[in-house]
Formats: structure tokens, C-alpha cells, sequence
């Protein structure tokens, strides 16, 4: 005998309710069920079983509830965006735990609710009690007086609606701001159950189900389009506060370069400018205009270190971020590490006759289509409004041994990493003549090559496997040797100048990078490099104990305040908030 809490929760999990909407889809299919049984009172779900028979009617009704009239006039699936699923399948087991009618008065404390996956040696169920089943029975009865109060029958009595009212307000003022059981004063069961009472009155004047039927649709409805418009509000809002420049790092290079100008010119050099060019260190390239972050980057790299002595740091940033970045430097020198700080604007060889890709990135074409959403060849997509798909900076990374000369092997670290170990032993990897190491990113399939280049493109079809693997910029181990040798660079530009249009890729680096390092990527252990941490909230504990970088990537940057709290503090820790200039500004941790 089939309990009714699987055949709810069976369809629940059909129809994919979004997260938002569950408990609207709960209550709906309880309040149809209900009034489909013909005033057989209240009942705890997990305690009904029916035959066969009254498992199809119930299945039919709730079919109705879980259905819109479909263009043709006949009934069509509710259905939300891939989104919406991919959440309501992570949030199923609360949508249906939180879809249980409960009435105090016939039940305990705990709610018991049959677990269809084990039974007892006698053949009977065994049973596991919810967490905050008051809670949950609250809600579920405000929802339901809401959907009372929308039902005609019911405000053809102008009195009751009034009461129903007034009880809601007494239970939303006793239910307050609780998530758990605990939270709840002591007076909720009281008001709680003159809800229930009043409910019962207004279920006898309500019999027409399909009246109630095509209330519960409409507010089904309502609450998937207030979730579709909260999504595309949360994610316009979260790319905003990624590309908004907190004060304190507005302010902190405004402080270092009133200061940097103030010294004398010979007070401005770093020591030990010897080390620059000497290949048999160990030489990290850091392209970034954010002091703070490449603050921690380098103190992370030189405090994990053996002999920080032996670790030289090539910065390149910005012009306007140039003379901050050395006074910050200058005034907190990483032990006896080397640092070395240069503009971009100096390069003077880099330029539009050399770089296809820097004439591409100043055009108005390149900044119509990233920032003009109004015309016509724009993109829309929120994400390609950051003005680091058009930073000459972020595109620097391939030439560096045009801008190394005299190096043989580097390191490359992007400004959100963190070091968290020695990683000295990258420069004794065996790369096997190949040009570039990664850390593979394909341990899930929406991180191959498909997901970055333009398959329905005949050059990229006829050139690239759409399911090779991808891999990661942020921890980078490049042979300058081989990348001379094998001419990457002259790669590089043959397929910008190929992308012109941008039929090939549409943003940022790793696509070209896919491309270019084609075949002339060494795989590295995952350990290495662990990445995710500026997006995802479950990296596991144990990757980050062992690895010895971790990646910020995405948008929750540490510095930022919708950065991931249980993460801020491995990138915290390299920071010193007493110093004078982090005072001054107001960072704090």
C-alpha cells in the first residue's frame, strides 16, 4: 500500500518545482487532495495509506494542480528554465519535506514520516523524524489561508475573510523571523491553532475543487515568475558588486602614490636588480592592477618558501596603478624576496603594428559590443560587462619571452590565487617538451573544449576535439625555451587575427589560451592547483589541505564582501591590517 507522502513526493519531484515555489507546490497538492477526499478532516500524510484505487484519484487531482491550460486548450506541464531544475533537484528533499500537512493537536512533537528505502523484519516501515516540524506546519498553513482567501465562496461571507485575515497577521507576528522550532515563543501553538480553526470553517464552505484547482495553478504560476525575475535580479546584482571597486581600494592607491611621489628618486628603487635576469632562481610574472591581491600573491609565495632569498617577482600593472604598486612594496618588502614593478604603458614594443590583439582590444567595435547593450552587434550577457576582457594586461601572459628575454622558466600566478606551500619543486617537472603546465579542469564534462570555442565553426571544427579536456590559467609553469623554440607567440596572433570577428570565441583568455596551447600542455596533479573557491562553496576540505594553490576564480573575490566567508580567511591571514596605509583606508578584515 503505497503512502501518500511518496505519491507527493514522486510528483514533486516530476514536475521540478522550483525552490521558491515548493512550498506553494506542497500546499497546493495537500489543499487539492484534501478537498477531493470530501471534509475527511486533517490528516498527518505520513500516517494515510489507500488502495490502489484512491492512490489514481488523488494522482489525477494533483495532475490538474500541477498543470496549465496549454495553448490548444488543453493542458499543458508547468516548466521553468534549465536553471530552475538543475535547483529544484539540489532542493528537492526540503521541497518535499516542507509540502507535510501536520496539525498539532492530532500529532506529536515529532512528525514521523515513513522512509520508503528500509523496513523492519515485521514488514512494517521504519520511520525518521523531521527537523522543526512546527515550523514547517506553520508555513504551510499560511499558505494555505492565503489560497483561502483568494477562493469566492469564501468572500461571499464578508466576515470570515476579516477573521482569516486577522489570524494570519497573528501567526505571521508569532512565526517572525524562526527557522527552527526553538525560535518560536510559547504562545505559537495558541495562535496556531485558532488558525487551524478558522480554516476548518472556511473548508466547509468551500466544495467546488475545481474552483480551488485553478487558484492553486495561478499562484503556482506567480511564484515561478517572482523566482525567474529574483534570479535575473540576483545575477545582475552579483556581476555589479564583482566589478564595483570597494572605497577602501579606491582609496588605498590614492595614499601610496601621494606618498611614492614624496620620496627621493633614489628612494624609489628596489634592492638587488641583479637577480632580475638570472634564470637560476626562481621567477614568478604577476600582471594585475589590485595592490591588495598581489600583496597577498606574493607574501603567501614568500612566507611558504625555504629560501625566499631565491624568488624573484616580476609585476606588471597599469600606469595609474604603477607608482602605488611600488610604494607598496617599498614599504612592505617581502623579506629578502626580489621584486621588480614595471608599467605596461613602457612597453614600448608592444604595440598595434606588433599586437594584433592590442589594436582588436582599443577598438570601438571591441567596446561597443563588451559595453553597449543597446546596440545592435552587442552581447548581452551580464558577464562580458568587465572591463578586463579589454585589459591589455589580462592578454599579457603570452608574451612573456618577449618580455623575459633572458629567462628560461616562470611561473605564472594569477592576482586571486593564494600559495599555500613551497612550490619550488614546479621548476624540476619534467614537461616532456611541452610549452605550458596546467592543472586539467574535465573532471566534469561542461569544462571541455566545446564550452569555450564555437563548434558550429568550421575552423574549429576541422582543428580541436570539442571534447579534449580543458585546463586552468591562475597556476601556470611555462618553458620559455620551447616557447621560443616552437614560436608560440606567432600561434597566438595567427589565431587572434582569425577571431577578428569573434566567430571563433567571445571573451577572455582561456579560450585563446586552449587554442594556442594546443597539444603543448603538460597535465599537472591536481594538487597543485585547486580552484573554485570564488564561486564554489563546496570545494572540499581535504583538496585545500593538500593543495598548494588555491584559486579565487569567479566572482566572490576574498577582498570583496560577497566574497565566500568560510574562504576569506586563507586569503586574510597574508594580509597585515595594522598597517598604516590599510588603517588610513578603512581595510579591515
Amino acid at each position: 500500500m503505497a503512502p501518500r507522502l511518496l505519491l507527493l513526493a514522486l510528483v514533486a519531484a516530476a514536475v521540478a518545482v522550483p525552490p521558491a515555489s515548493a512550498a506553494v507546490a506542497g500546499i497546493d497538492l495537500k489543499v487539492a487532495v484534501n478537498c477531493h477526499r470530501g471534509r475527511r478532516g486533517n490528516r498527518v500524510l505520513s500516517e494515510v495509506t489507500a488502495g490502489d484505487g484512491a492512490v489514481s484519484q488523488d494522482a489525477g487531482l494533483i495532475d490538474q494542480v500541477t498543470r496549465r491550460p496549454g495553448r490548444d486548450g488543453g493542458l499543458a506541464r508547468g516548466s521553468t528554465d534549465q536553471q530552475d531544475k538543475d535547483t529544484g533537484s539540489r532542493q528537492q528533499s526540503s521541497s518535499e519535506g516542507s509540502s507535510l500537512e501536520i496539525i498539532p493537536k492530532q500529532t506529536s512533537a515529532k512528525l514521523l514520516v515513513e522512509n520508503p528505502q528500509k523496513e523492519n523484519t515485521d514488514g512494517k516501515s521504519k520511520h525518521m523524524a523531521l527537523p522543526d516540524t512546527r515550523v514547517r506546519n506553520i508555513k504551510d498553513q499560511l499558505i494555505k489561508a492565503k489560497v483561502y482567501l483568494g477562493l469566492g465562496a469564501i468572500r461571499a461571507n464578508p466576515q470570515y475573510p476579516r477573521d482569516l485575515q486577522q489570524r494570519i497577521r497573528e501567526v505571521q507576528k508569532v512565526l517572525g523571523d524562526a527557522s527552527k522550532d526553538s525560535d518560536l515563543p510559547k504562545n505559537a501553538n495558541e495562535k496556531v491553532k485558532a488558525l487551524e480553526q478558522t480554516l476548518i470553517k472556511g473548508k466547509q464552505t468551500q466544495d467546488d475543487c475545481s474552483v480551488a484547482v485553478k487558484k492553486l495553478r495561478a499562484m503556482l504560476h506567480s511564484a515561478e515568475e517572482q523566482l525567474h525575475a529574483q534570479k535575473k535580479q540576483t545575477v545582475f546584482l552579483t556581476q555589479l558588486a564583482a566589478k564595483t571597486l570597494p572605497k577602501g581600494l579606491h582609496c588605498l592607491p590614492l595614499r601610496l602614490a601621494n606618498e611614492y611621489f614624496s620620496l627621493e628618486p633614489g628612494q624609489q628603487q628596489f634592492p638587488n636588480p641583479e637577480k632580475l635576469a638570472n634564470p637560476k632562481l626562481y621567477h614568478y610574472a604577476l600582471f594585475s592592477d589590485n595592490i591588495l591581491a598581489t600583496a597577498v600573491v606574493v607574501n603567501s609565495t614568500v612566507l611558504n618558501a625555504k629560501n625566499p632569498s631565491y624568488h624573484v617577482f616580476h609585476i606588471v600593472t597599469d600606469r595609474l596603478n604603477y607608482a602605488p604598486m611600488r610604494m607598496w612594496f617599498l614599504s612592505n618588502p617581502p623579506k629578502k624576496a626580489t621584486i621588480e614593478v614595471q608599467n605596461i604603458d613602457e612597453f614600448t614594443w608592444l604595440n598595434d603594428s606588433y599586437s594584433r590583439v592590442l589594436k582588436q582590444l582599443g577598438s570601438q567595435s571591441m567596446i561597443d559590443y563588451y559595453f553597449r547593450a543597446q546596440r545592435a552587434n552587442s552581447d548581452s550577457n551580464l558577464k562580458y560587462r568587465n572591463p578586463k576582457y579589454i585589459s591589455m594586461l589580462n592578454h599579457l601572459r603570452f608574451y612573456l619571452p618577449e618580455i623575459y628575454p633572458k629567462l628560461d622558466k616562470m611561473v605564472f600566478l594569477d592576482d586571486d590565487v593564494v600559495v599555500k606551500k613551497d612550490i619550488t619543486g614546479l621548476w624540476s617537472i619534467d614537461m616532456k617538451g611541452k610549452v605550458n603546465g596546467a592543472v586539467e579542469t574535465c573532471g566534469e564534462s561542461f569544462h571541455r573544449f566545446d564550452r569555450y570555442l564555437n563548434f558550429s565553426n568550421p575552423v574549429i571544427v576541422k582543428n580541436f576535439d570539442p571534447h579534449a579536456c580543458g585546463w586552468a590559467f591562475g597556476m601556470n609553469v611555462f618553458d620559455l625555451v620551447e616557447w621560443r623554440r616552437q614560436n608560440i607567440t606567432k600561434i597566438y596572433h595567427s589565431w587572434q587575427k582569425l577571431n577578428e570577428d569573434r566567430s571563433l570565441w567571445k571573451l577572455g583568455t582561456l579560450p585563446p589560451g586552449l587554442i594556442t596551447f594546443w597539444n603543448k600542455t603538460f597535465p599537472l596533479d591536481r594538487s597543485w592547483h585547486v580552484l573554485g573557491l570564488g564561486y564554489n562553496p563546496h570545494v572540499s576540505s581535504r583538496n585545500l589541505e593538500h593543495a598548494a594553490v588555491i584559486h579565487y576564480n569567479g566572482n566572490m573575490k576574498p577582498w570583496l564582501e560577497i566574497g565566500l566567508p568560510k574562504f576569506r580567511s586563507y586569503w586574510s591571514k597574508y594580509l597585515y591590517y595594522d598597517q598604516p596605509f590599510l588603517r588610513e583606508c578603512n581595510i579591515n578584515p
